[in-house]
């Protein structure tokens, strides 16, 4: 069955604010980073003394990483970190990139989950790493990547299913709807339809 979608390359977009540490936000683009040398790891934050912070850190910390020659070329490739005006200014960013993974590593992560609209998994405050997703929380972690976030959703029961849709009119509903019908049609240019529509009441067609 044709369920599939692009998996991969995996990306990780982190949105943190002061409360943030840099340690740990490091460690978290660096273990996007290890999946593959097309991976990208992102941080969006409106705190400079923390975007400086975790840049010295992935350097620390890549040079500690056995998977570092990986790591080092999908943060040298794809790695960013965005200086924003404000957290919300950082989540419009993220949901423009629609990434397959979003971190909202800020002190009150709850008050901005309804403003991620485009997104595969999201995690929430200090204490959610992906790592958790990818291996023990339990939430689906077949994701959509490459922005197709924006219009797709994690894979679930529902891309298992086959469905088909149906219509009935009667009569005399088709009668009431058939010129808007033909008028349409005859905007695109297509008389077929129009006359499709309208032969059943109309008997010079």
């Amino acid at each position: 069955m044709a369920i599939d979608v692009v998996a991969g390359p995996s990306e990780v977009l982190l949105v943190a604010d002061e409360s943030a540490d840099a340690r740990v936000l490091a460690a978290d683009m660096l273990a996007q980073a290890e999946h593959d040398r097309n991976s990208a790891a992102l941080l969006v934050t409106d705190c400079p003394a923390l975007a400086e912070a975790v840049q010295a850190e992935i350097e620390r910390q890549l040079a500690l990483l056995p998977r570092r020659e990986i790591a080092g070329a999908s943060i040298e490739r794809h790695g960013k970190i965005i200086l924003a005006d404000s957290i919300a200014q950082a989540v419009e960013i993220g949901n423009e990139i629609a990434p397959e993974h979003f971190g909202l590593c800020v002190c009150e992560p709850f008050a901005w989950l309804d403003k991620v609209r485009s997104a595969g998994s999201i995690f929430l405050g200090h204490n959610a790493p992906e790592a958790l997703g990818d291996y023990l929380a339990g939430p689906n972690h077949t994701l959509p990547t490459g922005g197709i976030a924006k219009f797709a959703s994690p894979l679930g029961v529902d891309d298992f299913m086959k469905k088909s849709q149906y219509s009935y009119y009667s009569r005399e509903a088709l009668e009431a709807v058939s010129k808007k019908i033909a008028l349409f049609a005859r905007r695109e240019g297509l008389e077929g339809h129009a006359r499709s529509a309208r032969v059943r009441f109309d008997e010079t067609l």
